[in-house]
């Protein structure tokens, strides 16, 4: 059975399984352990009536504390494995890891909230969010597509069907802090056929004032007012770029490859790389916000921002 205390003296297997090293999953911890105990009082059973029995009465069950709880829905958004194998990992049966799978994913995600890691998901709010104050107002915009099952409504199916990715996906706007490489927005989840600038222009993104966007050129002829944006420019159709345009790309793409890497550091959680197997309402979304905040998390615990005294610069003399 996998537990924590069985994996806390093996980082390289902890680090494999949840994403996260120890220090990192103590700094979450109490978060989570706050946000459980919020969320589900022990005066109060699952279904919000009164505890008819002593908490603590009754059967035991596996996961006991809440080191194992938080280290069970780490593995799974990490791994993403069959809940059957999920199941097996910790000695319990399909059902009861279902049941877990969806008690613990909003209490990670109100937990990473509570921490300040997890992105904006309000655009209007964007000029007050501590994530992009963290750094120069200089961001770069990007979309990102992930598989999921075939939806068995028609309907769904034509809207989630992506003739890019030539399957099922659902789809997600994400606003990158170039300074920071953390992701300070997250937009909706939408059906994977959705156009990268008809999504960002429903979102209503407000940027601070003198900010910079960088954006590809599925963002053609999106230009929020008051920042400064750059795009790479399209080869004209019959006709080449000039070298000095090819040029400018190249610098473009080289400043914008940062919203790349950070896409593939929020994929480093398989659930939402792989196919998503949870139908659940709500879940596709709840899964990505959950990987962007731990992004976010690896990134401030493993490359923190320089602190700079002032006074230490002045010369008493």
């Amino acid at each position: 059975m996998l537990s924590y205390n069985k994996l806390k003296d093996r980082p390289r297997d902890f680090l494999a399984v949840t994403s996260l090293t120890l220090e990192e999953f103590q700094r979450v911890l109490p978060a989570f352990q706050e946000a459980y105990e919020h969320r589900y009082p022990t005066a109060l059973t699952r279904t919000g009536n009164p505890r008819q029995r002593r908490a603590g009465g009754g059967a035991k069950g596996v996961l006991q504390c809440f080191e194992d709880k938080l280290l069970f829905i780490l593995v799974y958004q990490k791994t993403n494995p069959l809940q059957t194998l999920h199941a097996w990992q910790f000695e319990m049966s399909q059902p009861q890891a279902n049941y877990w799978i969806h008690q613990l994913l909003p209490v990670l995600q109100q937990a990473l909230a509570t921490l300040g890691l997890a992105p904006e998901r309000d655009a209007r709010l964007l000029p007050t969010s501590p994530l992009l104050l963290e750094g120069a107002p200089a961001t770069a915009l990007d979309g990102t597509e992930r598989r999921r099952q075939r939806p068995t409504d028609a309907q769904r199916q034509k809207e989630h069907y992506s003739g890019k990715k030539k399957t099922h996906t659902d789809k997600n706007i994400l606003l990158v802090n170039e300074m920071t490489h953390k992701v300070i927005s997250l937009g909706p989840t939408l059906a994977g056929k959705t156009h990268d600038k008809k999504a960002v222009d429903a979102a209503q993104v407000a940027y601070p004032s003198n900010a910079t966007l960088d954006k590809d050129t599925g963002f053609q002829g999106y230009e929020p007012p008051g920042t400064l944006t750059l795009q790479p420019k399209k080869k004209p159709r019959g006709r080449e770029l000039s070298a000095g345009e090819r040029l400018l790309n190249r610098l473009i793409s080289s400043v914008r490859v940062v919203v790349e890497h950070v896409i593939a550091g929020v994929k480093r959680c398989r659930i939402v790389k792989d196919v998503l197997r949870l139908t659940k309402e709500g879940v596709s979304d709840l899964v990505m916000e959950i990987a962007c905040g731990l992004h976010n998390l690896r990134v401030s615990c493993r490359h923190p921002l320089p602190v700079f005294d002032v006074l230490s610069l002045v010369d008493p003399s």
